[in-house]
């Protein structure tokens, strides 16, 4: 059996922390560090043990793994931890920071040389906690081996797409998904938010799509969240809009108008707006309606 590897975890919000967990239940040693301290204590109970300082995190770490909200923060943790960070240690950029960001941060990685991974991963809050993300992987063969077993601890399966980590395939395809999530996010809430306008039964409309091609899982969930008043985030209405904005942003670059990720992008602004920014992104739903 492989000796355990030493992870750092540089964010532990609703990814990072299941993440640091299931490292951690995989027999690796595991650092976790994260801007607002309270957020990363309760992992200590897991076997994680929480710094203070990202770079006493990262200190002599076999892995680091970015988990941050967007790209301007993991450059700038990273810049900070740099001096601390062993050349050939392999950098797991997970966060979702879209291909325009990669090339600042492969350069910091050469520049401290270590092996830089675009490392997205794809999945709900209840699906990290399970181990079963599914990890959008591209970087340099040298960090496969370690790369390997930390994504084995947090993933069902990895999907590499090339040996460039800094070409963007993996945070392109990353993109390209979230286009979808979004989009089905935002079906569920104005379907609900016009079934409550118009006095029709959501359970008529469930029932009627049941079992055929427009039922979807995604519908359901987001569906029963609205309906229940539950909106403990999976993924937050601000996250979703930051997301919103990396896409258009690199289809702009591309050449490719996006009319429904535009107008999205709208409706989770003024759900923020509403106060629902840290909600559950189906608070999409508020913005149907004046408060």
């Amino acid at each position: 059996m492989s000796d355990p590897l030493t992870v750092a975890v540089l964010g532990t919000g609703i990814m990072g922390a299941p993440m640091a967990r299931n490292l951690s239940a995989a027999g690796h040693e595991v650092r976790a560090w994260n801007r607002t301290p309270a957020r990363a204590r309760p992992l200590a109970a897991d076997g994680v043990t929480v710094t203070e300082d990202p770079a006493d995190a990262v200190r002599g770490a076999d892995a680091v793994i970015t988990m941050l909200f967007d790209g301007p923060a993991v450059l700038d943790v990273m810049r900070t931890v740099a001096p601390a960070v062993a050349r050939s240690t392999v950098w797991a950029q997970s966060s979702t920071v879209g291909p325009a960001a990669l090339p600042e941060l492969a350069a910091l990685a050469d520049e401290i040389g270590a092996h830089f991974l675009d490392a997205p991963v794809l999945g709900t809050k209840p699906v990290a906690e399970a181990g079963q993300l599914t990890v959008l992987a591209a970087g340099p063969e040298a960090a496969r081996p370690v790369a390997d077993r930390v994504f084995d601890a947090v993933g069902r399966t990895t999907l590499w797409l090339g040996d460039d980590g800094a070409s963007g395939a993996a945070s392109s395809l990353k993109l390209v998904l979230n286009t979808w999530v979004l989009a089905v996010t935002h079906g569920a809430a104005e379907v609900m938010a016009l079934a409550k306008g118009l006095g029709v039964d959501p359970d008529q409309v469930l029932g009627a799509v049941a079992g055929g091609p427009l039922d979807l899982p995604y519908l359901r969930a987001k569906s029963a969240a609205i309906r229940e008043g539950d909106f403990a985030a999976n993924f937050t209405v601000d996250a979703a809009a930051k997301d919103a904005r990396l896409i258009l942003a690199a289809a702009e670059a591309h050449g490719v108008r996006l009319d429904l990720t535009a107008a999205g992008a709208t409706r989770f602004d003024r759900a923020s707006a509403q106060g629902h920014g840290d909600d559950d992104m189906a608070a999409s739903y508020f913005a149907s309606f004046d408060e």
